[in-house]
């Protein structure tokens, strides 16, 4: 949360002007008194094998409970009007697009609505996709939509301060293909991250600009999660924000190139963590790929592929997409060992990073469904059998 004071004597009728700009719904007691400002941000992570990833923004609810229904009292809203178009894919490398903001009582809210406009009448592509050389398709969403896409979060908001909040649409994630159909659904993965400090939570860096391009993937991971992802720009140069304060290890994943992971990044409020200039620009090593597939039920289930390294950490490697129609998965790993290196402050020379030939080759599927896991092992240096994933 970026925090500012809000001057102890506001008046009712500036209250009054915060409500009209942001189109505030209910929960709000008309005073200064127990009440704070919730600002909300958009941004997004890579998406994989598209050239835009289309979504209108009608509102954005929040609510104290995690329970509460759509007609419930009690929700404050960010109103967008008229509702915004965003490509999400312009919204990378530490680009936020403004939603607005909204006066509220303070307090922790746990339930938040992304609520988007329907595809049909005059804006048959309010939600869309445009898949590499390919053309734009409507995307079509939950059948829920009405009520917006439920998130369950841990906002807090005080009274008589700003509360920033930058809500994450990883893209590459939330768009899946429906067979052989021409048509996507969108299956929404998104967090939502406070943003604490404009001075920090950064981690910038340079990878060479033979891999600059949107096969590659920068991001910084936690116990194997991704926490926040980028593609790298056209000189190379990366920029992960908004990272919450912590220590990360930094993934790159290039098309034919091996992993490399950098352990022990740290991330701060007060200052940006770069972890290497243009002159030392990272260059994982080639590798030949394998392609790992298999098929998981219910096919609302999501796959991936995770590797762990001599002495750690384990990394997420691959979101393996699954077929919306089939339940088929397919995901393409590196053959040959990854390399790790250990994060040096202020680094004036080089990194060495090392290869792990131990764990060449081995990574770990893990398919999730409703809280539940499972898992199965593959050696791609072998003849990797169809893996099956079903849930009860």
């Amino acid at each position: 949360m970026n925090i500012r004071n809000l001057p102890a004597a506001l008046g009712a009728s500036a209250v009054a002007l915060l409500i009209g700009l942001s189109g505030c719904g209910g929960g709000g007691d008309g005073g200064i008194s127990g009440t704070g400002v919730m600002r909300l941000s958009l941004t997004d992570a890579p998406a994989c094998g598209y050239d835009q990833v289309n979504v209108t923004i009608e509102k954005v609810r929040v609510h104290q409970s995690s329970d509460a229904a759509e007609e419930a009292s009690g929700w404050s809203e960010v109103v967008l009007d008229p509702p915004r178009r965003v490509d999400l894919l312009t919204l990378t490398n530490g680009v936020l697009e403004e939603l607005g903001e909204t006066p509220l009582p303070a307090g922790r809210y746990t339930q938040m609505r992304l609520v988007l406009a329907a595809n049909g009448g005059a804006t048959p592509l309010a939600n869309s996709v445009v898949p590499t050389g390919g053309a734009e398709t409507a995307l079509t969403t939950p059948s829920g939509q009405q009520s917006g896409l439920k998130l369950n979060v841990q906002m807090d908001v005080a009274a008589n301060q700003v509360a920033d909040f930058v809500i994450d649409f990883d893209a590459c994630k939330s768009v899946v293909r429906r067979g052989n159909s021409g048509q996507y659904n969108l299956k929404p993965v998104i967090s939502v991250t406070p943003l604490l400090s404009d001075a920090g939570l950064r981690v910038i860096g340079y990878v060479d600009p033979a891999i600059a391009n949107t096969s590659t993937t920068v991001s910084v991971q936690q116990d194997g999660v991704p926490v926040k992802a980028t593609v790298p720009q056209t000189d190379g140069r990366f920029v992960l924000y908004p990272v919450p304060e912590g220590s990360y290890d930094l993934v790159i994943n290039a098309a034919g190139r091996v992993t490399a992971v950098m352990t022990g990044v740290p991330v701060v409020t007060g200052s940006y963590t770069t972890v290497n200039s243009t002159s030392f620009a990272f260059l994982p090593s080639p590798s030949a790929a394998a392609t790992v597939t298999g098929t998981v039920t219910p096919v609302t289930a999501t796959v991936r592929a995770l590797q762990t390294l001599t002495g750690g950490p384990t990394v997420e490697v691959a979101w393996a997409p699954v077929d919306a129609d089939t339940g088929v998965f397919l995901a393409s790993l590196p053959t040959q060992a990854p390399e790790k290196t250990a994060y040096v402050p202020n680094a004036t020379t080089a990194y060495t990073f090392t290869p792990d030939t131990l764990v060449a080759g081995q990574y770990t599927l893990e398919a999730a469904y409703g809280g539940a896991t499972q898992t199965g092992s593959v050696n791609t240096a072998t003849p990797t059998p169809s893996l099956a994933f079903t849930f009860p």
